[in-house]
């Protein structure tokens, strides 16, 4: 088994090892995974954080032995706070890291960063707050940054920063958590999640206080929230179907 580290400040990961393949996630500075499968030019991985696979271009892979692969992963996480912010490598070059990123590799990857950082707080109170920066976000299908986020990559990138574990997509996370049997049980900081008229889990938002959602559809917005689904005060009508709700702490 191979070893490996983002060191660039985003990549993508594709379905199928191609360009031409659709971007089902990123690796954000500082993640480690495990190498799967190689093919040609491309690279399967396997992220630490939370298992998902795709394909990444062997020109962008970064290799690190076990013994450091294990030191990383094992020590207490320590996240990127700024919204923006530079590394610096040994050549003296600056390349930009966004919030989300995995500052526990500066040491084994001799970069420099001089930025904030905070020890996770899992707290509800410290979700909310996270959740408000990605606010105006532009959405992207796979994209797990400000300038690119889709609902799932949102939700769990707003519980890493707080040092809590979600699957990737929108019906893993769904497995998770304590199910919720009304609304009204609910506070900020569960997750809500939504279906399509077959029944499959499609969507996912961040419930705010006063029966609000924050969530990213278009843009990371905030929508009211009842008990049929996400209510868009611009078309007067439901724009996501609710199925449940889960409490994650």
């Amino acid at each position: 088994m191979e070893y490996g580290i983002c060191h660039l400040g985003i990549i993508p990961m594709r379905k199928e090892n191609s360009h031409q393949s659709e971007m089902v996630s990123q690796l954000l500075y500082g993640e480690c995974y495990k190498i799967v499968e190689k093919r040609k030019s491309w690279a399967k991985i396997r992220l630490e954080w939370d298992g998902y696979e795709g394909w990444i271009d062997q020109n962008q892979l970064n290799n690190i032995s076990r013994e450091n692969f294990d030191k990383i992963t094992q020590s207490t996480l320590k996240i990127s706070t700024d919204l923006v912010n530079y590394i610096t490598t040994t050549e003296n070059l600056l390349f930009p890291i966004l919030i989300g990123s995995d500052l526990r590799a500066l040491k084994t990857l001799k970069h420099q960063f001089e930025g904030e950082f905070e020890r996770p707080k899992k707290s509800k109170k410290s979700l909310i707050s996270t959740a408000y920066l990605f606010l105006n976000a532009p959405y992207l299908w796979g994209g797990k940054t400000l300038l690119g986020i889709d609902c799932s990559a949102f939700t769990q990138m707003v519980y890493k920063i707080n040092g809590i574990k979600l699957s990737r997509d929108a019906d893993q996370q769904a497995l998770q958590g304590q199910t919720l049997s009304f609304i009204e049980e609910s506070e900020a900081g569960d997750l809500a999640f939504f279906d399509n008229a077959e029944g499959k889990i499609t969507h996912v938002g961040l419930l705010l206080a006063n029966h609000h959602i924050i969530h990213a559809s278009g843009t990371v917005r905030i929508d009211r929230i009842d008990q049929s689904g996400i209510f868009n005060v611009e078309s007067q009508s439901h724009s996501h179907k609710l199925r449940f709700i889960k409490k994650m702490i």
